[in-house]
């Protein structure tokens, strides 16, 4: 029987509507060796969406790439945590990069194995799975082990957490007419240094995240600004040409209505010339 793990790397990188098929005919083949515990271990897995097949398809074929993205958030982490702007800008850029290249070899990829999904891939959802992995450790881990059963998303994009902790310290902050601050009661706990960082790292991601839609919509609201000012000035260069079209039907109007009448009179010249012509064939009386 061929080994879970690497039955499961071979079901996770077919196309989603392989799977069920493909997985059903793994299980019967480890009944039929024997191989209870392994068939109920694959009746298990379940099939992924077609955006969390294309980051399996990553994870299996190009770790590397992979590599790269958990890369760049450490060194984002590092870089908040040093509230180094400069380097948080270079790191942000190059987010983009590798979130695009990662994004192009997804679609690579899947030509090579489903040509019939290219036109209907859900780049968007991959797009925010990739983020997710950029900024929460328990995404990057899942993004890497290509067994994604559906799309991740950041939590709480743009918003920043309520705090939940308290930290202690030497000796009590004053509170309020100089009373000392609460500190943990009888049956209270207060959070431990692990505690304490998950938050710290939990606010971190919040700022990140909230710096990039910050980023976002600035680039959005640029791209918007720079449409409206292209209209405008089309706008402008429109007005310009309509009245200039104007001047000239109106010098055309008048043009056509003096050919008109030129018409007019040049007619009823050659009538007055035909009468007269007429009257010199007459014939003179006897």
């Amino acid at each position: 029987m061929e080994d879970l793990e690497r039955v499961a790397d071979r079901l996770y990188a077919l196309p989603p509507q392989r799977f069920v098929a493909e997985r059903d005919a793994a299980v019967a083949a480890a009944r039929a060796e024997g191989d209870t515990a392994t068939a109920a271990a694959l009746r298990k897995l379940r099939r992924p969406t077609v955006a969390a097949w294309l980051v399996n398809l990553l994870a299996l074929r190009r770790p590397e790439a992979l590599a790269e993205l958990a890369e760049v958030a450490d060194e984002l982490r590092r870089a908040q945590h040093e509230l180094d702007g400069a380097r948080l800008r270079e790191l942000t850029a190059r987010r983009r990069s590798v979130v695009s290249a990662l994004v192009g070899q997804a679609q690579e990829l899947a030509r090579k194995v489903a040509p019939e999904l290219a036109g209907r891939l859900p780049l968007t959802e991959l797009e925010s799975t990739l983020g997710a992995a950029l900024i929460d450790r328990d995404a990057a881990a899942q993004v890497r082990s290509g067994r994604l059963v559906r799309a991740a998303a950041p939590a709480g994009f743009g918003e920043l957490p309520r705090a939940r902790l308290r930290l202690a310290t030497s000796a009590p902050e004053a509170g309020p007419a100089g009373q000392a601050a609460p500190t943990a009661g009888p049956g209270e706990r207060l959070p431990s240094r692990a505690e304490i960082e998950r938050e710290l790292d939990t606010a971190r991601a919040a700022l990140f995240r909230a710096r990039a839609g910050l980023e976002a919509a600035t680039a959005a609201e640029q791209v918007a600004r720079q449409e409206l000012e292209r209209l405008d000035a089309e706008l402008a260069e429109l007005t310009a040409r309509r009245a200039a079209a104007a001047d000239r039907l109106a010098a055309e109007s008048a043009a056509s209505l003096e050919a008109k009448q030129a018409v007019s009179t040049a007619r009823r010249r050659v009538g007055e010339v035909e009468a007269a012509l007429a009257e010199l064939d007459e014939p003179t009386p006897p």
